[in-house]
């Protein structure tokens, strides 16, 4: 059984806690077994006895966020059911940053400096697409104002993503269509966008990340609309956590990114695939 990404792997993980703990950053520690997952159309909860073990703490940051914690960030394992295969592992390793009184574009200067900082032959420049002018370029049509979800879905991995591994280097795709825009906010001047970006480097997705959504009934909407959805086609509904909720009328606007620490090992090594990072798999 390998096991060459144990060292490369700790001297990531140093890294990226020395980075936030310079600028201010507080490390947390939130629950993997949780009740009510944070439900989204296409990501599914790990059953664990009467509980799910999470997707995502982003549910129990934006908590903390509410009780007053302005900085914070987590390391820690997540999981999703049924994710198989070269990029990804139904279990993974998840960053997850948040910072209060910030956007989606504040954290994108700051995704940047993390990168720069961690990995030293990280790609030095970085391009920024619309969404819009994206798909217009690469799939013909603009998903903006005139959304099809599944010839979004399809076009984003056989026309988009295809066309950003040929380009390489880095790309954020930012300003997804509103019904693509899962826990964020819409765009104040262009309320059919959300305050949304994803990472791609060499064509794979890295991280993603979001002005928060922090109206309350927006976001209580969105949850049941998607539980109606997840039952129309056949999965579970996991219910609306309360406490989430409560705390989303009481948190200041801020920006969070998530990105997957296992692939940013894989783009840092050279690897095509997680398999020789995940000696246990």
């Amino acid at each position: 059984m390998p096991f060459g990404s144990i060292l490369p792997r700790d001297a990531l993980m140093r890294a990226i806690r020395a980075f936030f703990c310079e600028r201010g950053f507080v490390e947390v520690e939130t629950p993997i077994r949780l009740k009510t997952p944070c439900m989204e159309l296409y990501i599914d909860a790990e059953p664990s006895g009467d509980h799910y073990l999470r997707t995502s703490p982003e549910i129990f940051h934006k908590q903390l966020l509410a009780a007053g914690h302005e900085r914070i960030f987590e390391l820690g394992k997540c999981f999703r059911r049924g994710e198989l295969g070269p990029l990804h592992h139904p279990e993974y390793t998840m960053l997850e940053w948040y910072q209060a009184n910030a956007d989606y574009m504040d954290v994108l200067e700051e995704t940047r400096a993390l990168i720069a900082s961690v990995w030293p032959d990280a790609p030095k420049e970085w391009s920024i697409m619309s969404v819009s002018e994206t798909f217009l370029k690469f799939a013909g049509w603009d998903p903006v104002g005139h959304y099809d979800e599944d010839r979004f879905d399809i076009d984003l991995v056989e026309k988009v993503e295809c066309a950003l591994k040929q380009k390489g280097g880095a790309v954020v795709l930012k300003d997804y269509p509103v019904e693509a825009a899962a826990l964020s906010r819409r765009k104040p001047e262009q309320p059919q966008v959300a305050e949304r970006w994803e990472l791609y480097i060499d064509g794979i997705e890295l991280a993603n990340a979001y002005s928060e959504l922090t109206d309350c009934a927006e976001q209580r909407r969105r949850f049941e609309e998607c539980a109606v959805r997840r039952r129309e086609m056949g999965k579970a509904d996991y219910g609306i956590d309360e406490a989430f909720m409560r705390a989303l009328d009481q948190m200041p606007n801020a920006g969070g990114v998530a990105l997957g620490v296992d692939r940013l090992l894989m783009l840092m090594t050279g690897n095509s695939s997680l398999d020789p990072l995940l000696p246990f798999r």
